[in-house]
């Protein structure tokens, strides 16, 4: 235990220093201007482009419900015509208070995807969305819109006056509603939501800040990513302003999101959540005991570990509270160290992602173990029935993706990838119209539902998978990367002034060879990066969290001709000076192979999980009887094979366990994002393991 305590914090450590050097040397850039061709990626994103984007906007829109008095009664985009109508106080409101927010997260999702699928009527109907979204703001002269808090607590903007901020989301909505601005302009270059988006943070940006200012920080993350986004699109597109109706103030934007950031636990203390228990806390705060002089200039309350709000940011060493506004937070710290390169926002963010990666990730790269607060479990507690939201799966994809873009590290690029093809890939059915909240690795009986009382993870969805694109290649001076093995084709300045085309075909993550076709317009020298993930290596986690064994190599050729693997950083580097239809090919082993947790991994002991290259794979009970009595035979070999008729086409391993009688019998595994297709019954990713069986 100890050794590898110290093994861990001395890994951190290195990390830690290699980030903070890495920082402004390796930063890189993504690449946004990419077409998909993947035949695993591109039925999938048609699929959500028309059938998901409709099938959320139907159901927000309660078009699933059976009456009109239903309809009508849970019509979420109706709480903005009724705003725009002047209406306060109604005392009622379709969906929770947070629901604007997913709207607005559905746009930005949907305006995403359809920059790469483009689809009038699709685009006509959040066009309409957004004129009711821009009505409701002109009702009021601020710029101010949250729909819950004018139809139901109309005296208790931004939780005063015995209002209730964390429960309320003024200012998560708010924030959604600039990152759905910013994210749809740049799909379309249409300005209306963006200007709505503007409007709302010049408000906010006015209204909160140091002193003389208000100190109100986001009870749930997400704004400060938004923020910065905001800030950027005007910094990099300083005549954008001009086609705006309303000022723009672009380092207002910035300040806004660090102060909300470094705001963070700055605070009256007050209340004590852990030891007082919820009802008491948000009593003390209604009754505005925040505003007791013994407070000074304090004067809110704190939003505790569950918002990450108990201590300044700076002072967090691990990752703690909601696990979703935990890795929101984290993205957003992230972000802005893009920008400021501060070495504290860089130490912060790399201590939280080692935490989190390595002591409280999932293999599946879920987050958040305990369902009470929906939060992350203390260190090494990774049970097989854990909560695990969609939710998190997608913040901590965007934590892992932005690591990545500050450092320069294929590593966090594993951890991303890890988080797509599993815990968030599961979190849609493969009709594209039922989806998941939780996603336990071993569950009795795992349902998927059409919707659900609190849809959060839908739109959260649908923003992570319509980004994909962007993240698949990134560049630095004279250095094209390649971050993920999607079949897709970018036209790139790599060196200045020449243009370089690089195609990819691949039929990963069922195959493990990459093609990639590089064709600069004229001869051209740079270094081409090529992500060699861990996996693939023997090195399932960067912390040793899990473990496997590959026995075949990495294999890399150019034009044919193999090719000395230089590794740094996590990436292959070919230096070379580049000819138009060069072809470097990677061969990654794709065989099966099993994955066991850490010693210090107690729920997880004497158990293995079953993993061909970066897809996680289940035994569900429609394919193998009395699984709770499985058990795995270690030595014995695995086989792999693709089934085109299997739930849309999958690789499927097939093994030998014994059952309950310690006979012999073989077994099926599938994709776990696959899992819940066919009937609702159950399943295991960790099964109990033996190494072989007694004669």
């Amino acid at each position: 235990m100890k050794k590898y305590l110290i093994g861990f914090a001395i890994s951190t450590v290195l990390v830690a220093n290699n980030a903070l050097a890495q920082a402004s040397a390796n930063q890189i850039t993504k690449v946004t201007n990419v077409k998909i061709t993947d035949t695993f990626w591109k039925p999938k994103l048609d699929l959500w482009a028309t059938t998901t984007a409709n099938d959320v906007l139907d159901k927000f829109e309660a078009k699933n419900l059976a009456t009109a008095e239903e309809r009508e009664k849970n019509n979420v985009f109706k709480n903005f015509d009724d705003v725009a109508q002047g209406k306060k106080g109604t005392n009622h409101h379709a969906g929770l208070p947070w629901f604007d927010g997913l709207v607005y997260e559905s746009i930005r999702g949907i305006g995403d995807l359809l920059k790469q699928h483009p689809n009038k009527q699709v685009e006509e109907r959040i066009d309409k969305l957004i004129d009711r979204i821009e009505k409701a703001q002109q009702a009021d002269p601020n710029g101010y819109i949250n729909t819950y808090t004018d139809l139901m607590e109309p005296t208790h903007r931004w939780g005063d006056n015995g209002g209730f901020l964390r429960w309320q989301h003024d200012v998560y909505n708010a924030g959604m509603l600039v990152d759905a601005g910013v994210h749809y302009y740049k799909s379309t270059g249409k300005t209306k939501l963006l200007e709505v988006a503007t409007r709302f943070a010049n408000y906010m940006s006015a209204l909160m800040g140091p002193s003389p200012k208000r100190n109100i920080v986001p009870a749930h993350s997400g704004p400060e990513e938004a923020l910065i986004e905001l800030y950027w699109l005007y910094k990099q597109n300083p005549d954008l302003k001009n086609k705006l109706k309303v000022p723009v103030n672009a380092q207002s934007y910035f300040d806004l999101a660090t102060f909300w950031i470094e705001n963070r636990g700055r605070n009256t203390g007050y209340p004590l959540w852990l030891s007082w228990g919820n009802d008491k806390s948000e009593k003390w705060i209604k009754d505005q005991q925040y505003k007791n002089q013994e407070f000074g200039k304090a004067n809110r309350p704190t939003w505790g570990d569950y918002a990450q709000d108990s201590i300044p940011v700076f002072q967090q060493k691990t990752i703690e509270g909601h696990a979703v506004r935990a890795t929101l937070l984290a993205t957003g710290i992230t972000a802005a160290a893009l920008e400021n390169h501060s070495p504290e926002y860089i130490r912060t963010a790399n201590a939280l992602w080692s935490n989190m990666v390595g002591k409280r990730m999932f293999v599946t790269g879920g987050v958040g173990a305990i369902h009470n607060d929906e939060k992350f479990g203390p260190d090494n507690f990774l049970p097989t029935d854990a909560y695990l939201e969609t939710c998190a799966a997608v913040g901590a994809g965007f934590f892992s993706q932005r690591m990545n873009e500050l450092t320069g590290d294929a590593n966090y690029m594993d951890e991303f990838e890890r988080v797509m093809y599993n815990n968030v890939l599961t979190g849609i059915s493969l009709s594209g119209t039922q989806y998941t909240y939780q996603n336990p690795l071993n569950s009795d009986k795992h349902a998927r539902w059409d919707w659900h009382s609190c849809p959060c993870c839908p739109p959260m969805f649908l923003k992570i998978v319509s980004a994909l694109p962007e993240y698949i290649y990134s560049q630095a001076s004279e250095k094209l990367y390649v971050n993920l093995f999607v079949g897709s084709s970018a036209n790139i300045e790599v060196t200045k002034g020449i243009q370089t085309t690089i195609e990819q075909k691949t039929n990963y993550p069922w195959n493990g060879k990459v093609d990639l076709k590089v064709s600069p317009e004229k001869q051209s020298t740079f270094t081409l990066l090529v992500r060699i993930p861990g996996w693939a290596q023997s090195k399932e986690n960067p912390y040793s969290l899990y473990h496997s064994d590959i026995k075949a190599p990495v294999k890399l050729s150019v034009n044919g001709k193999a090719q000395e693997l230089t590794i740094k950083d996590g990436y292959a580097v070919v230096n070379r000076t580049w000819k138009k239809g060069d072809v470097v090919t990677l061969e990654l082993p794709m065989q099966p192979r099993l994955i066991t947790a850490n010693a210090n991994v107690r729920d997880l002991k004497d158990k293995v999980a079953i993993a061909s290259g970066p897809i996680i794979y289940s035994l569900e009970s429609i394919d193998n009887a009395d699984l709770s009595q499985l058990k795995i035979i270690k030595s014995e070999s695995l086989k792999l094979d693709f089934e085109p008729q299997t739930l849309n086409g999958i690789n499927v391993i097939k093994g030998v366990a014994t059952d309950g009688q310690s006979k012999k019998l073989s077994f099926t595994a599938i994709p776990y994002y696959a899992v819940g297709n066919r009937e609702k019954q159950g399943y295991r990713v960790w099964i109990d393991a033996l190494e072989v069986v007694k004669k």
